[in-house]
Parts: C-alpha cells; structure tokens; sequence
C-alpha cells in the first residue's frame, strides 16, 4: 500500500480557467503547509479548482440560491458507510480565479497572495467554521494562521 507523505496527500490542484493566468502547482507546497500548521485539518486532504466567473456564478445559484459569483465556495465531504479510505478527505474548494484577480488589485495584493487566504478561507469551511453563523471565531481563526502561514 502506498503511504501518502504530506506532499502527496496536500491537494489535487487543478485550473479549469482561462482567463486568468494561475499555476495550480504552484500552491501544492501552500496546501502542504496548510496541512501541517492547520490542526483541525487532523490530517485530511483537500482538493482546489480554479474556475471562471461564469462557472462560480453557476455553482453559487445551485449550491446557496445566489444568482452572482463569488470568490470561493468549499464542499465538505460527507462519508458514506462503506468509505474505508484511511485517508480523510475534508471536501472541495473553488475559487474564481476572476474575482481572486480582482480582489488582490482592490487589496493591493499580489495574486498568490490573495489565492493563499482564499485557500486558507475554504480550508476552514471545510473544517466547519462558518463566518456567517458564529460570533467571529472563524474571522480570528483565519487571522491567526494568516500570520502563523505567513500570509497575513
């Protein structure tokens, strides 16, 4: 059986835009990093898709009944009874590449930058913080480890 070393494990990345310039192997290392200085990850994966405006505008009307796009939306995984994957897979996370472009440029950001805490923001959803329920423990959790990641 193979073993799955944090590097292996991170993410699946992958870019399924066009319009913006993104290298999704570029943030394997982040996704790795995330992992390991993310405890309640404890020890599961993820996966990352960049997508257009056009397509997160299509999955926030489907998903949460919002007729516009968003910068990023996570689908956490829910186990069936028959998974026996020793692996945890913690769910999906999109990102419009558009708006993440849009949103460094307004910040004064960098794109990486911007694409780092959109991952770490999704992460945490994964996770099961929700910003929009609680009383801003998911906006000082992201905080802390904007600064612990270095991307603060």
């Amino acid at each position: 059986m193979l073993t799955l070393t944090p590097e292996l494990a991170a993410t699946v990345i992958v870019n399924l835009q066009r319009k913006v310039r993104v290298e999704a192997a570029a943030f394997k290392p982040f996704a790795a990093a995330v992992l390991a200085d993310v405890d309640e990850t404890n020890g599961g994966t993820f996966s990352v898709a960049f997508v257009s405006d056009r397509r997160m505008r299509e999955l926030n009307k489907l998903f949460r009944g919002k007729d516009a796009t968003t910068d990023v939306l996570s689908f956490p995984h829910e186990a069936d009874e028959f998974e026996t994957h020793e692996e945890h897979f913690l769910g999906d996370i999109v990102i419009s590449a558009e708006q993440a472009a849009k949103q460094a440029d307004e910040n004064g950001l960098t794109l990486d930058l911007e694409i780092r805490q959109l991952i770490l923001h999704g992460v945490l959803h994964l996770c099961g913080y929700d910003h929009e329920t609680d009383d801003g423990e998911m906006n000082a959790r992201e905080l802390e480890l904007r600064d612990k990641l270095g991307i603060g």
